[in-house]
C-alpha cells in the first residue's frame, strides 16, 4: 500500500510539473485563484463547517476543471456530514437528562482528586491570551477541515481507500450522535457555570475577543451547537482517525510525527475547558473502533462482492503499472 501511495504521489507531482512547463500562464492563474479562495475563507474567521468546506473545495476544483468528478465523489460525503451536523443540534431535545458526575469522578479519580482542566489552566492561563491559546484553538476550529482535506488527499493519492475512509468517518460521527442522545454530557465550562466544579475559564471567548469578534455568544449560538454533545469528544476522535489513515497510507515510520496533531488536540480541549479526559478517552476509542470496523467491512466486501472485487483488481493493476513506470 505504501508503494502504491508513493507512486500516485509521484504521478500527481509529475502532472503538476508538466502543467507548469507546458501551460505556465494557466498554471499560475489557477494557483493564484486557489490561494485567493483559501485566504478568503481563512480570513472569514468562521468555523470550518461542512457547507463552508464544500463551497471552498467546489470552487477549487472548478478552477482545476474537475468540478463534475468532485461532485460525484464528494457530494454524498459532504451531505452525510451535513446531516450529522444538523442531527447533532437536536440530540439534546430528545433526552433532557444531562450527566455531570461520571466525567468529573473519572477525571478526579485518575488525577489525584484534581481536574486536569484546573491543573492545565493553573499552569498555562495567566489572564490574557498567549500564542499557544491560538494554537490550541486553531486546531479546535479545523475540526471538520482536517478530515475533509484528508479525504481529498486520499481521493487523489489512494482512491481505493477513499470510501473506506468516508465510511469510517461518517460511521464514527453517527455513532457519536446516538451516544449524544443516550448520554447527554455537560462539558467542564458548563459544570463550572452550574457550580458542580471549581470555577474554570472558558478561554475560547478571550480568543475570539482578541481576533475582534465581540459578540461571541451570539455568534456561537448562530451555529447551533449542542452544548451537551461532549461524550465522545469528536474533536479528539477525528484527529485520531486522521492519524490512523495517514499511517495506513504513508507508514508509521515516515509519518510518526503526525501524532503531534491528536496529542495537541487532546491537551487543548481539556485546557480550554471544552472536554474532560473522560470525553477524550471515549473519542479515541470510538475512532479506533470505526477505523478497524471500516477496514474489516471493506476487506470482506472486496473478497466476496463481485463489484468490489473487480474494483480492487482494477486498482491493483493500476498501482502495479504505476510502480513499474516509476522504475521500482
Amino acid at each position: 500500500m505504501i508503494r502504491k501511495t508513493k507512486a500516485k504521489t509521484h504521478e500527481f507531482l509529475a502532472s503538476l510539473n508538466k502543467a507548469r512547463i507546458e501551460r505556465p500562464l494557466l498554471f499560475w492563474l489557477r494557483v493564484t485563484v486557489i490561494a485567493g479562495v483559501c485566504l478568503f475563507f481563512l480570513l472569514k474567521r468562521n468555523f470550518w463547517t461542512p457547507d463552508t468546506l464544500f463551497a471552498m473545495f467546489l470552487v477549487v476544483f472548478l478552477v482545476l476543471g474537475q468540478a463534475r468528478v468532485f461532485l460525484v465523489r464528494f457530494a454524498p460525503f459532504i451531505l452525510l456530514l451535513l446531516a450529522y451536523d444538523s442531527f447533532r443540534g437536536i440530540a439534546d431535545d430528545l433526552n433532557h437528562y444531562v450527566n455531570f458526575w461520571p466525567m468529573i469522578n473519572f477525571d478526579k479519580s485518575l488525577f489525584g482528586g484534581v481536574l486536569p482542566t484546573e491543573t492545565l489552566q493553573h499552569w498555562l492561563w495567566n489572564g490574557h491570551v498567549q500564542w499557544y491559546d491560538f494554537y490550541f484553538y486553531f486546531l479546535y476550529t479545523i475540526h471538520f477541515l482536517a478530515p475533509v482535506a484528508l479525504a481529498v488527499a486520499i481521493w487523489k493519492l489512494h482512491p481505493r481507500l477513499y470510501w473506506q475512509f468516508v465510511a469510517a468517518l461518517v460511521g464514527l460521527s453517527f455513532a457519536a450522535f446516538v451516544t449524544y442522545i443516550v448520554f447527554p454530557a455537560a462539558p467542564p465550562w458548563m459544570a463550572a457555570d452550574m457550580h458542580y466544579i471549581e470555577p474554570i475559564h472558558r478561554i475560547s471567548s478571550d480568543i475570539w475577543y482578541a481576533m475582534g469578534v465581540t459578540n461571541f455568544s451570539e455568534f456561537y449560538a448562530n451555529i447551533s451547537p449542542n452544548a451537551v454533545a461532549a461524550v465522545p469528544s469528536l474533536h479528539s476522535a477525528y484527529p485520531m482517525l486522521f492519524t490512523l489513515f495517514m499511517w495506513r497510507m504513508f507508514s508509521f515510520k515516515r509519518t510518526w510525527w503526525i501524532i503531534l496533531y491528536p496529542l495537541s488536540m487532546w491537551v487543548g480541549v481539556v485546557y480550554l475547558g471544552e472536554h474532560y479526559v473522560f470525553d477524550v478517552v471515549f473519542g479515541i476509542a470510538y475512532a479506533v473502533i470505526a477505523y478497524f470496523m471500516a477496514a474489516w467491512v471493506f476487506k470482506a466486501l472486496r473478497r466476496y462482492h463481485p463489484v468490489f472485487k473487480a474494483d480492487y483488481q482494477r486498482g491493483y493493476a493500476y498501482a502495479h503499472s504505476a510502480i513499474t513506470r516509476s522504475g521500482r
